[in-house]
């Protein structure tokens, strides 16, 4: 088990000769993993001339700095709250040491990958080449395989150790696709999810049910989920955006989800009439499209889409379609094989002076899947995001303390490193420290969804901020409950939730019903949207990172959810309870309570 906090990463800045003998230096492990995940299992090996997008990551000796600005200007209580930082002074803070890039470019020119074939990132601290398997397998004195997965039929090319020059370790954090096997699905709960169109979403129900803000929630709610339901029970009905303030919201598309433009505007017809007609940004990352047919029509990217941008509405919105895991098929030698999508997404991202203010990500994996030392830099990128005043939100997941592949009563959930130790799973990068995790509820009056990915991280330790939450959550358990299945001073999430059942989402011309905290993070990040949108119309600076916010204050203006569990593993899970939990957080957003706190800070 190796939990960090990202306050100061070490770098160690090995001193070197004008001329590095990269030839016939010896070659010591950088990384290596037991063997591949549960239903990965290898095939053959790989083709020598088969292509590989390789991504060098070199330290940032910085981010120990980088990541004091971040709390200093995400906590109301600080003198510098809201001083949030450029694109000039972060790429400044994660830069390598120039003698790094030094040793690491003669590596590259050893091997005949001159200057003009690498693509660097904005900050420098990624480097990105295209070689074949046999030139990689050269460079990192290793093997190559293709690995097929068994429930989804996928084939990745992966070695399960590398190995690089003794110099070389101090100047290079990691290189990826290596040993990463992370799927980063959407996260869709497959115990309520069709694939296929699914009968439209009808409700009998009458009358209202009076919600947690004392106000009337329409009582169809409970049955089918729409924005006028969101905006009545998270109490948001009286409020306007603006679509001149420079306020945006942008939204993420990854593993070929397309969002289909004809259904959103059958959606906004049907619920957002004023919004028909309106569009989006549309912006491709890695060669990601965003194909119109219907066939092509994507349920994550719809729901995000439909609902996102149409409880904001007339708030400017973006949707990014990140390319990173094309269709390779082994035996027709896709000429690229790669599966990094969160890291293209934020080297883009990264590079652009100008960011929408609240973002939403509703994909991930189970933490052991991802690499530690991958892990941790996708995480300090969005420490980065943060630091530059960017509210960023993922999904929590969707199989409660377990990973999904069998019913959560029964399932058992195994550790992946070699010793097979029964243990909850927790999903990253909903872990991540510097983002805000949203959980799942369920109904009128609310309740932990059954669902709601929640726990503890094994890579990121408990930060600062949720110290004395999670420490008052954990004595309320019972002496030796779960022992030794989860890390007790781990990251806990989420943070928050949001409704996560029932969301009448347009699919293929049809409306259907959708669940899962792919749900919950996009409504939750529109209400953040709208926070924005009224600080901003004050000339206050945007929210930026939450959670010291949410944890210091923020909390009081939440509902707090005190009923339901996440069962998974074999087990009841965690319980939803009085303040935080590792089920809903800290519960859902009161909307006009928000904006009152949050116009009545800096």
């Amino acid at each position: 088990m190796r939990l960090i906090s990202l306050f100061g990463l070490p770098f160690v800045a090995a001193l070197a000769s004008a001329a590095v003998p990269f030839k016939g230096c010896q070659h010591k492990v950088k990384e290596s993993i037991h063997g591949p995940p549960r239903g990965w299992s290898r095939h053959s090996p790989a083709p020598k001339h088969h292509m590989l997008e390789l991504k060098i990551a070199l330290p940032q000796p910085k981010f120990q700095e980088l990541e004091q600005h971040l709390w200093e200007v995400s906590d109301p209580s600080h003198p510098r709250y809201g001083a949030h930082l450029s694109k000039e002074e972060t790429d400044a803070l994660t830069a390598p040491h120039p003698e790094t890039l030094d040793i690491v470019n003669e590596w590259l020119a050893s091997h005949g990958l001159a200057e003009e074939s690498l693509i660097r990132s904005s900050a420098n601290d990624w480097v990105t080449i295209r070689v074949p398997v046999g030139l990689a397998e050269e460079m990192l004195d290793t093997t190559y395989y293709i690995y097929k997965h068994a429930k989804s039929g996928e084939s990745i090319v992966r070695t399960t150790s590398y190995s690089l020059p003794e110099i070389l370790h101090n100047h290079v954090d990691l290189i990826q696709p290596t040993t990463m096997f992370a799927r980063f699905k959407a996260f869709k709960s497959t115990l309520h999810w069709g694939n296929q169109a699914q009968p439209p979403v009808l409700s009998t129900s009458t009358g209202t049910i009076t919600g947690p803000a004392g106000n009337q929630v329409d009582a169809s709610c409970n049955s089918s989920v729409t924005i006028s339901c969101l905006k009545q029970l998270y109490n948001s009905v009286a409020y306007n955006t603006s679509a001149t303030n420079g306020n945006k919201l942008g939204l993420t598309g990854y593993l070929g989800q397309y969002a289909n433009n004809m259904d959103l505007q059958q959606f906004y017809q049907l619920e957002n009439p004023s919004a028909y007609g309106s569009n989006y940004t549309f912006v491709s990352i890695n060669g990601g499209l965003n194909n119109q047919t219907y066939a092509a029509a994507g349920i994550e990217a719809n729901l995000d889409t439909q609902f996102g941008f149409g409880l904001t509405w007339p708030t400017p919105g973006t949707f990014y379609s990140t390319g990173g895991e094309p269709p390779f098929n082994p035996d027709m030698l896709t000429p690229t094989d790669t599966n990094e999508p969160y890291s293209y997404w934020l080297d883009y991202v990264l590079s652009q002076p100008m960011l929408p203010q609240t973002i939403s990500t509703s994909y991930g994996d189970d933490e052991q899947t991802v690499p530690f030392t991958y892990a941790t830099r996708v995480c300090a990128g969005m420490a980065v995001l943060g630091a530059r005043g960017v509210s960023v939100m993922f999904s929590s997941g969707d199989f409660g303390v377990g990973d999904g592949d069998a019913n959560p009563a029964t399932q058992i959930c195994y550790s992946n490193d070699g010793l097979n130790v029964t243990k909850f799973l927790p999903d990253f990068p909903a872990s991540c420290p510097y983002v805000t995790t949203v959980g799942g509820t369920v109904n009128i009056p609310e309740t932990a969804v059954f669902f709601s990915g929640g726990g503890f991280s094994n890579y990121f330790v408990r930060p600062a901020y949720q110290e004395v939450a999670v420490s008052e959550y954990l004595a309320k358990l019972a002496p030796g409950t779960y022992e030794g299945l989860y890390t007790p001073y781990g990251r806990a999430y989420p943070d928050v939730s949001a409704q996560a059942m029932h969301f009448a989402v347009v699919y293929q011309g049809q409306t259907i019903p959708v669940a899962g905290t792919s749900c919950s993070s996009p409504t939750f990040a529109s209400f953040v949207s709208m926070l924005n949108d009224a600080r901003l119309n004050v000339g206050k600076t945007p929210l930026g990172f939450l959670n010291p916010f949410l944890y210091s204050s923020g909390y009081t203006a939440l509902n707090d959810i005190t009923a339901g569990n996440n069962p998974g593993c074999g087990t009841q899970g965690f319980n939803a309870t009085t303040g935080w939990d590792p089920v809903t957080g800290f519960g859902t957003p009161d909307f006009e309570k928000l904006k009152a706190l949050v116009l009545s800070m800096p």
